[in-house]
């Protein structure tokens, strides 16, 4: 007799409407999960526009967007969820939309890249009851954290959560000049990739003022360190892109496009440096390749803690700080004690008068020059893959069993 089909379970996921590193994260946990899977899964995402199209390699069966308003959103994932039989949910970030899960029924994963950020300000935009807590590993974890970390019912601590190398590419392998000073005879670097990732998140005025202010300088130091070649990663508009690379400086050729999570890992391995954005995801994954990384400047809070970090695991000063002109990270630091909100109307507000002044400025001059001494300072050679070893790769297989055991002891809706 044929073997009855398996009905599939339905799983609902989401990441926070901010940068693209929530949708890599997704992106890794459901590889992880086609992995590990012994039962069919079908899945159905919730908001998370901003980076659908990082997750469109994925099969993803459809796309809800959701309210703003805390009852209808409530109300709107009741709906979804009683209409797809959701069993379980990851959900990346996006407090307001794990609460509505759980409140919906729904037993739900919450992955929390950042828990060295948050203080007792950011509590309520926090689900503290999620069924289970996967909370990254960090290098060092502020006292501001602590209590909020002890309030959480179901605490998991993950490794890192990020996508794995490429078929063919082992986990820390070096891209070329990655981990030793240039010598005689060393290739010098040619080809850079530039990743600005999402760019997106609630409350920011201007989400083109950043690659404005920092591209220019960037592609200028790039041409000044004899780099040839450059990629330009991210969610820009097609407009802007064209502003950006259509006059690139002499001895660049200058490329620009979104690109899909695959096609970023790959594009790492084949370049001779980074320029990124700090986003955890994006420096935890070039870590595991080993490639040479700069941290431009801090788009947001949490960036400011991650390109420190990294500084500090490499054992180089590969980073690049605003002038006290933009604003003082000090400053921006002590106002997260109030909330997450209070630090980025400082960082928001900096990066957009600057990128109002005219372009030629003393400060845009300035930050060329300090991104070309941090390429300098990298092509030295750095322990590349520090912070991701500190922290470990199997965090998207961990989150990935987390839900799975979930599935295996959640009956079927009805049953």
């Amino acid at each position: 007799m044929p073997v009855p089909r398996r009905e599939p379970v339905t799983v609902a996921l989401a990441g926070a409407e901010f940068g693209w590193g929530s949708s890599g994260k997704l992106s890794a946990v459901l590889a992880a999960l086609r992995e590990r899977a012994r039962l069919p899964l079908r899945f159905t995402g919730l908001a998370s526009g901003l980076g659908r199209p990082l997750l469109a390699e994925h099969s993803v069966e459809r796309w809800y967007d959701l309210p703003d308003a805390a009852a209808e959103r409530r109300a709107a994932v009741g709906r979804i969820v009683r209409s797809h039989r959701v069993r379980a949910a990851v959900v990346v970030l996006d407090g307001a939309v794990a609460r509505a899960l759980q409140a919906a029924g729904v037993p739900t994963v919450f992955v929390d890249s950042l828990p060295f950020l948050w203080t007792e300000g950011d509590r309520a935009a926090l689900p503290l009851d999620a069924t289970v807590y996967c909370a990254q590993q960090c290098i060092g974890l502020p006292p501001e954290c602590e209590g909020i970390l002890a309030s959480v019912a179901s605490l998991r601590w993950v490794e890192a959560v990020i996508g794995a190398p490429p078929a063919g590419v082992p986990s820390g392998s070096p891209a070329p000049c990655s981990t030793t000073p240039r010598t005689a005879g060393t290739r010098p670097w040619r080809k850079a990739l530039i990743s600005l990732g999402g760019l997106g998140a609630p409350r920011l005025p201007d989400w083109t003022a950043y690659p404005r202010v920092v591209v220019p300088a960037a592609l200028d130091a790039l041409a000044d360190h004899g780099v040839q070649e450059a990629h330009l990663a991210g969610n820009l508009p097609a407009g802007l892109l064209a502003g950006l690379v259509e006059r690139p400086p002499a001895g660049l050729r200058v490329t620009a496009g979104p690109l899909p999570h695959s096609r970023f890992l790959s594009e790492l391995t084949r370049c001779d440096v980074l320029l990124a954005s700090p986003g955890l995801t994006t420096l935890l994954e070039a870590g595991r390749l080993g490639v040479p990384t700069v941290c431009l400047p801090p788009q947001n809070l949490s960036q400011i803690f991650n390109g420190r970090s990294h500084s500090r695991a490499v054992g180089a000063d590969v980073r690049v700080a605003w002038s006290g002109g933009v604003f003082r990270e000090e400053e921006a630091l002590g106002l997260r004690a109030k909330g997450e909100d209070h630090a980025l109307e400082l960082i928001y507000g900096g990066i957009g008068r600057m990128a109002a002044r005219a372009d030629g400025s003393p400060g845009t001059a300035g930050l060329r020059a300090a991104v070309l001494a941090a390429l300098r300072r990298a092509e030295r050679g750095a322990d590349w893959g520090a912070l991701t070893a500190a922290v470990g790769t199997g965090g998207a297989a961990q989150v990935a069993d987390a839900l799975l055991a979930i599935v295996g002891r959640t009956p079927a809706p009805g049953a």
